[in-house]
């Protein structure tokens, strides 16, 4: 009877992570090196997560780094940098923050490395990506799930 009872163990193991794509775009290039001018940086960041398996997670952190200079692009890099998880025996509610938290934070730093190196190597000074607060965005992220659910229960 007490084998019933018994819960199993929870499993949080990192299978791989790897660079899942990555694309670069100069197309000013060679005028553009010759600017002085400081270009303007704009980084959008995001999380996707799909499970692939049963207990088997792909977390992708997706970073795109666009600069220019006026109207004029210096340089169009996007990357995803991409986890695969073993997450088992954990609740539901947990389980959503793992993924969304956890998995992130983990796979985060390889794509920074990987976006300032892919940066350098095309010629331009490295552009490194900001610490993020995974949990911060994740709370604001179900907040604002919670507030288009409201308001779609409002309007139906």
């Amino acid at each position: 009877m007490a084998d019933e009872t018994q819960q199993p163990t929870p499993v949080f193991q990192i299978q791989r992570i790897y660079l899942k794509e990555a694309s670069l775009e100069q197309p000013n290039s060679p005028a553009i090196f010759l600017e002085t001018q400081q270009p303007s940086v704009d980084v959008q960041l995001g999380v996707e997560a799909q499970s692939v398996a049963e207990g088997i997670f792909e977390v992708t952190v997706v970073a795109t780094v666009h600069t220019k200079i006026g109207e004029r692009t210096v340089f169009l890099v996007e990357a995803k940098q991409a986890g695969i998880f073993e997450i088992r025996h954990i609740p539901q509610e947990v389980l959503q923050q793992v993924v969304g938290i956890q998995c992130p934070q983990i796979v985060y730093p390889y794509l920074r490395a990987n976006m300032a190196d892919l940066i350098v190597r095309a010629g331009f000074p490295p552009v490194h990506l900001a610490e993020l607060n995974f949990q911060a965005m994740y709370e604001q992220q179900m907040a604002q799930r919670q507030a288009e659910a409201a308001a779609n229960g409002q309007a139906a």
